[in-house]
């Protein structure tokens, strides 16, 4: 595992395993992101269960395909706070996203 991608997945991902369990469990949660043709879980949606799993392991148990996860998910909140829209965004879709990629731009 690489230092510096253990160390910027720490940094986007803001949220802990239980307040991404929790999110992933609500109606808005549910309602973004890309869903794949066949309908079903959303990409980001999935995202978060994976994202839990890995916030559940000590970082010398985490195996290649968590570091390609974690890889994913920084380049996905740092694209997606690029189009942080303007004015308020507790209640946006894009807050929404994030959210389910583990990162709360609203959480300081």
């Amino acid at each position: 595992m690489a230092d510096d991608v253990y160390a910027e997945f720490k940094s986007a991902v803001n949220m802990t395993a239980g307040e991404i369990e929790k999110w992933l469990q609500t109606d808005e949660s549910r309602e973004v992101g890309q869903k794949p043709s066949s309908g079903g879980e959303s990409v980001g949606h999935d995202s978060g269960r994976k994202i839990v799993k890995i916030l559940g392991k000590k970082k010398a148990d985490l195996s290649e395909n968590d570091e390609a996860h974690m890889r994913k998910v920084v380049g996905y909140v740092h694209r997606h706070q690029a189009q942080r829209p303007s004015g308020d965004v507790s209640e946006t879709k894009w807050r929404y996203s994030l959210m389910n990629w583990g990162h709360d731009p609203l959480k300081k």
